[in-house]
C-alpha cells in the first residue's frame, strides 16, 4: 500500500504523522509525507519521502506579533486572501504528491483540499484530529480561533454552528471553484466534508477521551508517539546530576515575550528549584543560562521528562502526552487552539494545574506551580502515567490496512 500522510503546521502537527509513517514503513508499506519545508531534512533523514507544502511555518510564526491584541490579527480581507492562497497551494501540491497513492490520511483542521484530491483520484481518505475538542460534540465547544473568546455560558451547539460558518466563509468559495474545475459537485459544509462522518481521534483515551462513549462515529486510535532513542547531551546530563530534579519550561513553537526566561527562572527559584528552559523556536528571546538555569534547544523529551520535578508547557497534544507518560506533574499555559482543551484536562485528571490564558508573571506562574507541586498531584501523575498507551500508531496502521483492531 502507498500511503500519503499530510499536515500543515508546526512540529506538534508533524511529529505524530512521522510516528505513523515509521510504523507503516516498519511493516512494509510505502509512505510519503506532505509537510511544511521546515521538516524536510529531518524526515528524509529517517528514510521517508517528503513533498514540501507551502512556506516555512517557523518564519511565518516568527513574523507574527506577540500578544492576543485584535490589532495584531489580519483583517477579514487579508484572511480571505490567505485562505484562497492556502487552498490553491494545497490542491497543486497534494495532487502531485498523491499520484500513485492508495489512500490519503490528513491531520489537523486546515486540510481543505485533501478529501477532494482523494475523491478525484478515487482513493479513500481519512481525517485525524489530535484532540477531541477539534471534532464537533455537544459535550465541548470548538477550539477558539485567533482573536476569539468563548463564553462559559454559550451553548455548544451554537458555537459549533458558528465554527462551521467560519470555515464556509473562509474556504467554501475557493474550494468549490476548484471542485467545479475538476468536474465535482460543490460542497455546502466545508468542515463536515473535511472531517468526514468517521473521523479518527489520535489521542490517548485516558488523557483525552472522546466524551460520548455511545458515539461510535469517532475511531480513537490512541496518541501517535514517535520513538526517540537519542541520548541527552553531556551538558544536560551534568546539569541533571548536580542537584534535585529541576523544573522544565518550554513553549514549543509558541512565541515567547522578551522577559519570559526571567519569569520562568524566578518561578523556579520561588521553590528553591533549578530550571531547564527550552528555547523552542524563539531562542533569541529567552536569555542566557545562569548557574541555576540551563537553556537548551531541541531534545529527546522522552528521556528528559522523567528526570525533572515538574513540566511547564504550552499545552500541545504531543507535549502533554509526553509529560503524562513521564509521570511528572505539569502546568499548562495555553496560547491557542486545542491548548485550552489540554489546560482543562490536566487539572481535571489531577495530574497538574492550568495557568490562565495570559502572559505569565513570576507571581502567576509560582501560584500555578504551587498547585502542581503537591504530594497528591505527584502521586496521581505517576498513576496516570502508567495508564497512557503507547500503541496508537500500531492500531492506526492496522485500521488503515483493514486488519483486526484490538
Amino acid at each position: 500500500m502507498r500511503v500519503l500522510l499530510s499536515t500543515i503546521g508546526s512540529r506538534g502537527d508533524v511529529q505524530p504523522l512521522v510516528a505513523l509513517a515509521l510504523q507503516l514503513t516498519a511493516i512494509g508499506q510505502e509512505v510519503r509525507v506532505c509537510v511544511p519545508p521546515d521538516f524536510r531534512d529531518w524526515i528524509e533523514g529517517l528514510g521517508i519521502a517528503v513533498t514540501p507544502i507551502g512556506p516555512e511555518v517557523r518564519a511565518f510564526a516568527a513574523s507574527r506579533p506577540t500578544g492576543p491584541q485584535p490589532s495584531s490579527l489580519p483583517s477579514a480581507e487579508q484572511r480571505r486572501q490567505l485562505a484562497d492562497a492556502t487552498v490553491a497551494t494545497q490542491f497543486d501540491t497534494l495532487t502531485a504528491a498523491a499520484r500513485d497513492c492508495d489512500i490519503i490520511v490528513a491531520a489537523t483542521a486546515l486540510q481543505i483540499a485533501a478529501r477532494t484530491v482523494a475523491e478525484k483520484i478515487g482513493i479513500p481518505y481519512v481525517f485525524a484530529a489530535y484532540s477531541a475538542t477539534v471534532l464537533p460534540s455537544a459535550h465541548h465547544p470548538p477550539p477558539p480561533l485567533p482573536g476569539q473568546t468563548t463564553s462559559a455560558t454559550a451553548d455548544n451547539g451554537d458555537l459549533w454552528a458558528r465554527n462551521a460558518e467560519s470555515f464556509d466563509d473562509l474556504f467554501r468559495e475557493a474550494l468549490n471553484a476548484r471542485r467545479t474545475s475538476l468536474g465535482l459537485a460543490p460542497v455546502s459544509d466545508v468542515r463536515s466534508y473535511m472531517f468526514t462522518d468517521r473521523p479518527w481521534l489520535a489521542a490517548d483515551p485516558t488523557l483525552g477521551p472522546w466524551p460520548d462513549p455511545a458515539d461510535e462515529s469517532v475511531f480513537q486510535t490512541g496518541a501517535w508517539i514517535l520513538p526517540d532513542e537519542r541520548p541527552l547531551s553531556s551538558e544536560l546530563e551534568t546539569f541533571l546530576d548536580n542537584g534535585e530534579p529541576p523544573i522544565y519550561f518550554g513553549f514549543g513553537s509558541t512565541r515567547a515575550s522578551q522577559d519570559t526566561g526571567q519569569v520562568m527562572l524566578q518561578a523556579a527559584r520561588a521553590f528553591g528549584r533549578r530550571a531547564i528552559i527550552s528555547r523552542g523556536w524563539f531562542e533569541d528571546r529567552l536569555g542566557d543560562s545562569e548557574p541555576d538555569c540551563l537553556s537548551i534547544g531541541e531534545v529527546n523529551l522522552n528521556a528528559l521528562f522523567p528526570r525533572v520535578g515538574a513540566i511547564v508547557h504550552h499545552g500541545g497534544a504531543g507535549t502533554t502526552t509526553a509529560a503524562a507518560l513521564a509521570g511528572v506533574p505539569q502546568v499548562v499555559v495555553p496560547h491557542r487552539y486545542d491548548q485550552h482543551y489540554w489546560a482543562q484536562q490536566i487539572p481535571r485528571l489531577g495530574i497538574g494545574a492550568a495557568h490562565a490564558a495570559a502572559t505569565p508573571t513570576p507571581g502567576s506562574l509560582t501560584r500555578a506551580l504551587e498547585q502542581a507541586l503537591t504530594p497528591d498531584v505527584a502521586t496521581r501523575a505517576k498513576t496516570v502515567g502508567t495508564s497512557v498507551r503507547r500503541d496508537g500508531t500500531r492500531i492506526a496502521a492496522q485500521r488503515l490496512l483493514g486488519g483486526p483492531v484490538p
